[in-house]
């Protein structure tokens, strides 16, 4: 099964990195999803929620104030001005 490396940091700290099969984000010009073998894309990152699909696990998602994501090569690359993970979320490995 195909998947996503998914990295999410914040200015000051790490929030999460694993396997994903899915990441669905608010950008400036609306909401996206992006699943293995997505189209290589950078995007200014609105405030709001991230949802993340992790391989292994249960759906989470963090709250973001802005920053910019990225996806290439089934790498996703999420910077945030500030993330927090919400709800019984745990950091993921580093």
């Amino acid at each position: 099964m195909a998947e996503l490396e998914v990295e999410i940091v914040a200015a000051d700290h790490f929030v999460w990195s694993g396997a994903a099969t899915l990441v669905k984000a608010r950008t400036s010009n609306g909401e996206i999803g992006v699943l293995p073998g997505h189209s290589p894309l950078l995007a200014v990152l609105a405030a709001g929620e991230l949802e993340i699909v992790p391989v292994s696990g249960a759906r989470f998602t963090a709250e973001v104030d802005g920053g910019f994501f990225s996806v290439d090569q089934d790498r996703v690359v999420i910077v945030a001005d500030n993330a927090q993970l919400a709800g019984s979320a745990s950091a993921g490995t580093r």
